[in-house]
Order: structure tokens, then sequence, then C-alpha cells
């Protein structure tokens, strides 16, 4: 599936009219940036609750299969991979690249594997630097079904990337995602000013069961240009921006992959052809830190809870809500799309219908505002930040308690003197180093 900036005649969203339910095993969903796959260990993630393992074998090729042994059911991404092949962690069966189970320890040397001693396996490629996974047979996988962002190709075009759990499902993402509306307002002095809180002229292009094509301007200014906002079903949303004065092209694709019933996974690019060099040459541990984390922490709490909210109600959202046209046309064709098409999805809140909704047994508070287990634990930059600051902060510690000793010890005054300034040097050292471990531990909290 390709995406363009500028309209065209053929629009991606045409699809036959007798077809009136999604199919949710016939797509590609996004599991993570290429960088943040560990190269020597299994990777696990879950589609709708159903677990995957992820790896690559001896050649280097991707490998993904269902994390679930067919022994015991234990969880293959426990293991450890050997040669190439995955192996369980609880009697060491051992499994290769199409599912097939290679080595029973338990069985002796002559013996044949039984037949259903198998995994089963799933289409997977790597694509604009997201690995995809195909969720129905493999027969079927298209692969130009995978949404690609022409523009991100070009010469002259950056981009940068970000990846985070949330918890709550796919569809509260998109919702909020495709709401411009609360940007000045709930990512204040962040990304937006409350200031510029105004109506907003929205439109509806298209809407079938391959997506919604959407556009927006704001009113309060008079020859305001449109920003075009797509949603691309099952899991991106693109804003698109054009400043043709000076030849500026951008946006943002917001992929996202629903987990379970109360979780989801979203993968940011932000993309330009007009990128400051500071930002090019920013170490992305340090862009998430200051920037990224905070944008999807302003309201990550206020979502969570207005799901919370409307489980409690037991109510549709038709019932519930009470909608603008100057605000809320893309979020009710979006929840109105799932009425219309998501019926076979394992779980959705829709406008006026919903399938297998309700409370998790998770605290929500809790789970709500944890960034590290969120973010940095899964993010290959921040968690090597991490880990270089944590040791960094035990060796300051380390060097300063080293020095106190020997400024006990020593009898020289002067040579006393230059210890005490180097030991309180290491001890405010440590301190910075424990500052910057908090960033990459505890969420941005607004008041």
């Amino acid at each position: 599936m390709t995406l363009e900036i500028n309209r065209t005649p053929t629009s991606i969203f045409e699809t036959p009219e007798a077809k009136q339910e999604f199919n949710w095993r016939q797509c590609w969903y996004p599991v993570c940036f290429v960088q943040d796959l560990p190269k020597h260990q299994p990777y696990t993630f879950s589609l709708y609750e159903e677990p995957f393992v992820l790896f690559k074998n001896q050649q280097g090729k991707l490998v993904c299969l269902t994390d679930r042994c067919p022994h015991r059911a234990a969880r293959l991404s426990d293991g450890q991979l050997i040669d190439g092949k995955i192996e369980c962690l609880y009697h060491g069966w051992q499994f290769g690249s199409d599912g097939q189970c290679l080595h029973i320890p338990q069985l002796p040397a002559d013996a044949k594997i039984p037949v259903n001693a198998c995994v089963s396996s799933f289409k997977v490629v790597e694509h604009q630097g997201i690995i995809w996974v195909w969720a129905g047979e493999n027969e079927t996988a298209a692969l130009e079904l995978i949404p690609t962002l022409t523009d991100l190709e070009k010469p002259g075009f950056f981009s940068t990337d970000y990846m985070r759990d949330l918890p709550y499902d796919q569809t509260y993402f998109i919702e909020n995602v495709i709401d411009p509306a609360h940007i000045p307002i709930s990512h204040d002095g962040i990304m937006g000013n409350r200031n510029d809180a105004q109506p907003l002229e929205m439109e509806v292009i298209e809407s079938s069961i391959a997506g919604i094509r959407g556009r927006y301007k704001r009113l309060r200014t008079p020859q305001q240009f449109w920003s075009e906002l797509d949603f691309i079903a099952p899991n991106l949303i693109l804003y698109k921006v054009k400043f043709e004065k000076r030849g500026w092209l951008g946006g943002v694709a917001l992929y996202s992959i629903p987990l379970g019933k109360d979780r989801c996974r979203i993968l940011l690019i932000n993309y330009g052809n007009f990128f400051t060099w500071k930002l090019k040459y920013l170490p992305v541990w340090v862009d998430h830190i200051m920037v990224r984390n905070k944008i999807l922490e302003g309201d990550l709490q206020l979502v969570v809870e207005q799901k919370a909210q409307i489980e409690r109600l037991g109510k549709s959202l038709k019932e519930v809500y009470l909608p603008l046209k100057t605000s809320d046309v893309l979020v009710l064709e979006y929840r109105k799309w799932l009425d219309k098409f998501g019926k076979s999805l394992p779980f959705y809140q829709g406008y006026a219908s919903a399938k297998n909704v309700g409370m998790g047994e998770c605290n929500q508070n809790a789970a709500s505002l944890d960034r590290f287990l969120q973010h940095t634990q899964i993010c290959n930059s921040c968690n090597r930040a991490y880990q270089v600051t944590n040791q960094f902060k035990q060796i300051f510690i380390g060097v300063a308690i080293a020095l106190a000793s020997l400024a006990i010890l020593t009898d020289n005054p002067q040579l006393k003197i230059a210890i005490v300034i180097a030991v309180i040097a290491s001890v405010g050292l440590a301190f910075g180093a424990q500052k910057l471990k908090i960033q990459f531990e505890r969420s941005y909290t607004r008041h």
C-alpha cells in the first residue's frame, strides 16, 4: 500500500463495495523498529492477546512463531537461541524457522519426532525501518499492502522514530491521535499552545473499508491551508503537511498494534525535508526523554481515565459523547467506521456498538504512568543510555568513597584539600547521573 502526499485520481481506499467486514487477519502489523530488535535473544509480542516470538536464524532471516511450546505450553521467548533455532527453557525442545520441532532431548536417538510437535509460523518482513508481521496464512501475505511513506525515501528527507506501549486498547489510541483539536490544550507548552485552541473546519473526503481520508484547517486565521489527516485501516494515522512557498513537505505517521484488550503499542515516525541540523544530530535518547515521552504522557492518564469512565457507565459512546462539528468530525467517523466494518475484530469500541469491552483486572492508575516499562525497556537507544548512566552513577559513587577514604588517611594538607574537592566533584557527577537516570524512569505529569 503506497501513501502519497499529493492526492491522486486513484485512491488507496478503493475497494469492492460488496466487502463489508474488515478481515483483521489479512493485514500487516508493525511489531517494532529494526534497531529495537535484540540481536541475540528472542523477542516477544502479542496481537489481540495471541502470543508471538520473533528472532533471527543463522542466515540472519527474521522468523516469527507462535510463542507457545506444544509440549507443555511454556513461552518459547523465555528460552534461548542455539544455532539459529529457538529452544524452550522448560525441557529443551528446539524449533526451526518454519515452526517444525527439530530436537527433543527426552526422545531416544532413533525415535521420530511427533508430527504435531510444531508451532505455527508467520510471514515477517522489514520495511522502512519497521518489522512487520502478517497475521494470516503465509501464502496470502501481500507485500503491497504494507503502508509505504513514499516521501520518506526521497533525497533530503529526514525522520525520527519513537516506540511506546500504552495501557489502553488501540481504538482509544486512534481516537486520541485522529483528534487535532485536543493538541493545543493537552500538549500546551510542549507541542501546542492553549491560546491556539479554536474552531476547526473538518471534512471527511472519503470513507470505506480501507480507511478514512480527511482534512482540517483552523478558522480563526483567514486563508489557512488544509492539513490532511488519514486513517489507513487497521493501524495507521497519517498527518501530512505542505508549505508550498518554501517547498517543505512532511508528516507524522502513527502506527499501532493491538497487543491486547487493554494494551497497544505505537510506533511513531516524524518525517520531513525541513528538519533542523540540531534535531538531525541530537542523540535519539535525548529526543525521547526531552520531547517524545512528554508528548505521549501529556494525555496518557486522561485517556486511561476516559476509557474507565465509559466502561463504568456501560453505555455506548453515542449516549455518552457530546460531539462538536468544529472538533470531533473525524473522531466520530472513526468510531462509526468500527460500527460498520469492525464486527470481526476480537474487541472494539464503536460509536453505537462495542465488542468484548470492559474493565481490565490490572491497576490502571499504576500501569498508566510507567515510562521505564512502556518505553525505556523496549527502546534500544534509551535502554543503552539508561544502563550507561546507571554504570557511571555507580562509578562516581565508588570513586567518591575511595577518595574520601584516602582523604582521611593522608596527612598532607594541600593534598587533602585537592582530594576533598575531587570527592565533591564525584558526588556532584553521581547526583547528575541520578537525575538523568530518573528521566528514563519517571513520567511527565501535567500540573
